[in-house]
């Protein structure tokens, strides 16, 4: 989410993102919701789960924040038969203060599988903390921990052997992936109460190596692709979902979530 080497494959990330929809649910299902808040969807990407999160708010709406132009596009799209109860800003989550500086402070902040993209989660809270009411709730999940710690072993291992090394050996290409006692921390300092935050390990299994590199196209792998030429992508993709394979015995990914609930 903070500085994108490239835009997403927007359409692509919705179609194969089952697993985030599936985290999303569960997520939404902490939220105490009337019916009639004002939600920050922190990081809405292509909108699948902010459908499942407007279908709770038939009385209310949502301000979908993401820093993808592609993702806003495609969020604009699939949700165009809610356009009358969600606004879409553009936005680094580490300037959504600013960005969101004209409006009134929001009920909820939502966010699921966005917080890992951002480097400074001290900033993030804080900018997310001046947002939302005194009272408000900040729900979220994102990867946290030691998730997808052995698919990265095994792209690391494909990445330092040529024909790829040379492109990739210097691009900072991995998410950032804290505790939960980092995270219970930074909220605290940010002014946040009530903090619970914990580690959900969530291995993500798939059909065959077509569909666990069709999903590591659009999501896992996006960085990584963007850094090489066109005529390595390919070969690169299948390199990397047999060395998970030899590795973790199956197409499958070792997900893990950092779930991270507090009051404004």
């Amino acid at each position: 989410m903070s500085s994108p080497a490239a835009d997403w494959d927007a359409t692509r990330y919705h179609q194969v993102a089952q697993p985030h929809a599936a985290w999303g649910a569960n997520v939404l299902d902490r939220l105490d919701l009337t019916g009639d808040e004002v939600v920050l969807d922190a990081g809405c990407g292509s909108g699948k789960v902010t459908a499942q999160l407007l279908e709770r708010l038939p009385h209310g709406c949502v301000i979908g924040a993401d820093l993808s132009p592609a993702m806003l596009a495609e969020a604009r799209a699939s949700l165009a038969s809610y356009a009358d109860k969600v606004t879409f800003v553009e936005t680094n989550l580490l300037l959504v203060d600013a960005a969101l500086a004209q409006m009134q402070p929001v009920d909820v902040i939502f966010s699921t599988a966005t917080f890992h993209w951002i480097d400074d989660h001290q900033r993030l809270f804080d900018a997310l903390h001046h947002v939302v009411k005194p009272g408000g709730r900040l729900v979220s999940q994102f990867g946290g921990g030691a998730n997808l710690a052995g698919f990265m072993r095994a792209a690391d291992t494909i990445s330092a052997s040529e024909p790829y090394a040379e492109h990739l050996q210097s691009k900072s290409l991995w998410r950032f992936y804290y505790s939960a006692e980092q995270t219970r921390e930074r909220l605290e300092r940010a002014g946040f109460s009530a903090i619970e935050a914990w580690l959900e390990p969530s291995p993500q299994t798939f059909a065959d190596a077509d569909a666990l590199g069709n999903f590591a196209r659009a999501v896992v792998l996006r960085n990584h692709l963007n850094a090489l030429p066109a005529s390595l992508q390919d070969a690169f993709l299948a390199a990397v979902t047999e060395e998970i394979y030899a590795r973790l015995g199956d197409w499958m990914l070792d997900y893990v979530r950092l779930n991270a609930d507090a009051t404004a």
